[in-house]
């Protein structure tokens, strides 16, 4: 178990973290070469597969224990009206997801995925990150160190999910710090805010951004001061798996606004994940393609909570299922062309 007493040692994990296994990753790409299929007949099924072998250390392998982690987290910002909902409704989902009633309790169930749930100090809000840092140091690294410790060490897949009241708006400055441009390019309708919350969103965001121009060169300073609990245990989960080696399916926007930190920190952070699905918040299409990421699904979802990861867990599967399952042609005493 890590202890992170300051951002230098988590960057450090990040910069000293394993890459994926050569010899494994051949050896799917070889036997994908033989299987009972024209070649390049599964499309990215076939790449998803020899990606993830090349992770997992085995040129067969199987999502046998998939792991979604929920972390809940609650913004000062949200006093601002940028959501169409009150802030106390975190608390009231945290209860929803604890009893298995929200749709990421299903889809986690569908494809027998543990899940777990992580409320972090929903009883003391971040600061408003108009009026100073969302979070001091303490709190910050307290909430990466939660996600490290949140994952399971037998996992062998990680989806991570977020609820927060305001997560967006904190989501959106968040990607503006990193990669710039407009507020308004970055802001979406999040839980469904009309034309006039939609220019305070962008407001917002172009506050916090002004205040806190001088601490945009650091993704994690970016993290620190405009995002919340829940985006900075997320990016410790996605760290902690790729120490792991655990293959990640990245889920929506705020899920992509706290990849990215860990991206722009230390380049190639992000090889042991895939972007599950394209969320209609208008700045996730955007991040993707920084990251350079095709999503394996467009519904249209925008949800959050992990769902639209949960639902590409299946995808995943469908992929290893050919791949390690099918028989090759000398094994079916077919043909080749």
């Amino acid at each position: 178990m890590a202890d992170f007493t300051n951002i230098s040692g988590f960057r450090k994990f990040l910069e000293t973290a394993p890459q994926s296994i050569e010899k494994a990753r051949v050896s799917a790409e070889e036997r994908n070469a033989v299987l009972t299929k024209p070649p390049g007949a599964l499309g990215r099924l076939e790449d998803l597969a020899i990606w993830y072998a090349g992770w997992r250390g085995d040129a067969r392998p199987r999502v046998e224990r998939p792991q979604v982690i929920v972390f809940a987290g609650n913004h000062g910002v949200a006093a601002r009206g940028v959501s169409a909902f009150p802030a106390e409704v975190t608390a009231q989902m945290v209860e929803n997801f604890r009893a298995g009633g929200a749709a990421i309790n299903q889809l986690a169930e569908n494809f027998s995925a543990r899940m777990d749930v992580f409320a972090l100090d929903l009883d003391h809000p971040t600061g408003d990150f108009t009026q100073g840092p969302a979070m001091d140091e303490a709190e910050f690294y307290q909430a990466i160190q939660t996600g490290w410790d949140a994952v399971d060490p037998e996992a062998d897949l990680l989806v991570t999910g977020e609820m927060g009241i305001g997560n967006t708006t904190s989501a959106a400055a968040v990607a503006c710090g990193l990669y710039g441009g407009a507020p308004e390019d970055w802001v979406g309708r999040g839980t469904g805010v009309d034309e006039a919350g939609l220019a305070l969103k962008a407001q917002v965001v172009r506050d916090g951004i002004t205040l806190h121009s001088n601490a945009l060169g650091d993704s994690f300073e970016v993290l620190r001061r405009l995002g919340g609990r829940e985006l900075a245990a997320m990016a410790g989960a996605m760290a902690r798996a790729r120490v792991l080696r655990i293959p990640v399916i990245l889920d929506g926007f705020i899920c992509c606004a706290a990849a990215a930190c860990l991206e722009r920190a230390v380049p190639g952070a992000l090889d042991h994940a895939v972007a599950g699905h394209e969320s209609i918040e208008p700045g996730h299409s955007k991040i993707l393609k920084e990251f350079g990421k095709e999503p394996l699904l467009r519904l249209g979802m925008r949800l959050g909570e992990g769902s639209g990861g949960a639902l590409a867990i299946g995808v995943l599967q469908g992929a290893l299922a050919c791949h390690s399952g099918m028989a090759t042609f000398a094994e079916a005493g077919v043909s080749e062309g």
